[in-house]
């Protein structure tokens, strides 16, 4: 199948865009990466009126230290994201979970700023932005509002972001040294989508304290489970009977099957993932 006809604007600055994307008489979409949306217009599933290609908007790129955070521009590639020492020494949850995204090809074009707009449930981006309570800059004609990123994910495809917004950066806590990471997900095959899937992040390990669990692929959005992290709270990740008894916790979640598994199949799948990222945690 073809895409079907669409008007195609290429601006030169972000003040320019934000007025083509501020149009109120047509279906305006930004293309960021591209890697979801050529395929969902490929498939007429997306059918914009007019694409803003945001392609050459350098201000929207690049990854910035601050004192207490690092600023991601929203037009940041994964692959510069993998390649970045910040991003190493200051955001490790990312470096450990980068690898699982999709492939490397997608990983050259993929922007995290895409992927957030994307608000795929199944997607690592999101969850790892929730468990590391990290802040969305969104941009319009308007002006700049800031949303956190647990209140930034709504539902299935769905976000925050109003008509004319645009994601202009992400900026992300920098890890202390006593920060502890956890990160695990099963897949048909490496690359994929998750069937599901768990990024954790702990302020401390030994016991484990100011914990963040956020599952993805078992529900219609990232799914932050504060039970299951109260039930770790103040708990050793190497005592067996409290990471069962979190792992039985799940079960309270009211999780979503798809075309993968069901919702009891989801289920058990994050009892393994949570399992396999706090041993992962100790490693």
């Amino acid at each position: 199948m073809k895409v079907a006809d669409f008007h195609y604007e290429r601006p030169d600055s972000l003040a320019k865009a934000l007025v083509l994307l501020s149009r109120d008489d047509a279906d305006v979409q930004a293309l960021a990466g591209g890697q979801s949306l050529m395929p969902m217009m490929n498939f007429r599933l997306a059918q914009p009126d007019t694409l803003v290609d945001l392609n050459a908007l350098e201000e929207l790129r690049g990854i910035r230290e601050a004192a207490n955070h690092i600023e991601i521009g929203a037009m940041t590639r994964y692959a510069m994201l993998e390649a970045s020492d910040l991003v190493r020494k200051h955001i490790p949850l990312f470096s450990i979970a980068l690898p699982h995204i999709a492939h490397s090809a997608i990983r050259n074009r993929g922007t995290i700023g895409g992927s957030a707009a994307l608000a795929d449930p199944a997607a690592e981006m999101p969850a790892l932005l929730i468990a590391l309570n990290a802040t969305i800059t969104a941009v319009s004609t308007s002006g700049e509002r800031k949303i956190a990123a647990k209140d930034f994910f709504l539902g299935l495809y769905e976000t925050a972001l109003d008509e004319g917004e645009l994601i202009k950066s992400i900026s992300v806590p920098k890890a202390l040294i006593e920060n502890r990471f956890g990160f695990y997900e099963l897949t048909r095959r490496h690359g994929d989508y998750a069937m599901a899937g768990v990024a954790i992040a702990a302020q401390h390990m030994a016991p484990l304290t100011g914990l963040r669990i956020v599952f993805f692929g078992v529900s219609d959005r990232p799914l932050d489970v504060t039970a299951i992290a109260e039930t770790l709270e103040g708990q050793s990740a190497t005592d067996t009977d409290i990471v069962e008894a979190a792992c039985r916790a799940i079960g309270n979640q009211s999780l979503h099957g798809d075309l993968n598994a069901d919702a009891a199949t989801k289920t058990h799948l994050a009892q393994v993932v949570l399992r396999r990222a706090l041993r992962g945690m100790n490693a």
